[in-house]
């Protein structure tokens, strides 16, 4: 115990202006990963790493059980390997917002105009939530989603709230899928989503159409519109969120704040190709 206590007393001797400021930038790191991690499944596995390393440190420090000690000590660096594993879904999300997070480095040009755009996704869907009829719409943003896309039938359409109704009425051959937007288009419709993982149970009564747009929502900073087919109810989801019984108005308000369409600039080379620019150069190509 007293030399525990010599060792921290050391350590504040020599901790300098300098220090301070590693030690702040530490604590910062870390409480950017709690935040991360709040309300997520990994709250309880960081719980049981941080009580294995406290435990690690008890018994290496006051009581010398040095069998115990070293049997736990061995067995942190197999933690160290599983956490990639374990923090899967958390660490892929850190990355992806801290590739978004280009403020410094965005080079891409002025924002289209999305008001016509949101405008065309409230109307169809007040229309649809009025008929009771289900709807799935996926307005991608920073993150692309080709390989969603790719799951369902090509389209390359102007948004309007008519064509969005069209596609979702009962029984038409695309109504049962997602309707994914790129840069202000109809890229794909009928597209198959990822299902969220979310054991909460206020999400487990929703059904397959709620937990496709929850789950594409966790993969990714899509943002997606979702009309029940039971009782009309309108709702967002966004990063593994949901905002229910919207109406109009406020769906408006909420795309207006989420939805960003860009054109395209310096960082297209890393980003996919635009299959409407693509459909557009066959088109001319066909005419001439």
């Amino acid at each position: 115990m007293t030399e525990f206590l010599t060792e921290i007393a050391f350590i504040f001797q020599r901790l300098d202006w300098l220090g301070v400021v590693d030690i702040l930038l530490v604590t910062v790191i870390f409480f950017s990963l709690f935040m991360l991690m709040r309300g997520t499944q990994a709250v309880v596995l960081l719980r049981g790493v941080i009580l294995l390393v406290i435990v690690v440190a008890l018994l290496g420090g006051f009581f010398r059980l040095r069998a115990f000690t070293w049997l736990l000590r061995s067995t942190l660096p197999a933690l160290l390997l599983a956490i990639p594993v374990i923090f899967q879904p958390e660490i892929r999300r850190a990355l992806e917002r801290l590739g978004r997070a280009s403020v410094f480095l965005n080079f891409e040009g002025k924002e289209t105009n999305s008001q016509p755009i949101i405008e065309a996704i409230c109307a169809a869907c007040q229309r649809l939530s009025e008929r009771r009829y289900g709807a799935l719409i996926v307005i991608e943003r920073e993150a692309g989603l080709q390989e969603y896309i790719d799951t369902g039938i090509k389209m390359d359409a102007l948004v309007s709230a008519e064509l969005l109704v069209q596609i979702f009425i009962k029984d038409t051959p695309l109504h049962d899928g997602a309707v994914i937007l790129h840069n202000g288009r109809i890229v794909s419709a009928a597209c198959v989503l990822p299902l969220s993982t979310e054991t909460n149970l206020a999400y487990q009564q929703f059904g397959l159409r709620h937990r496709a747009s929850l789950g594409i929502s966790e993969v990714s900073d899509a943002v997606a519109v979702v009309v029940s087919e039971q009782t009309g109810t309108i709702s967002v989801t966004h990063n593994g969120k949901m905002i229910r019984r919207l109406d109009a108005a406020r769906l408006q308000n909420i795309l207006t704040a989420f939805y960003r369409p860009r054109a395209k600039g310096v960082w297209r080379w890393f980003r996919r190709a635009e299959p409407q620019k693509e459909s557009a150069k066959k088109s001319s190509e066909a005419g001439m």
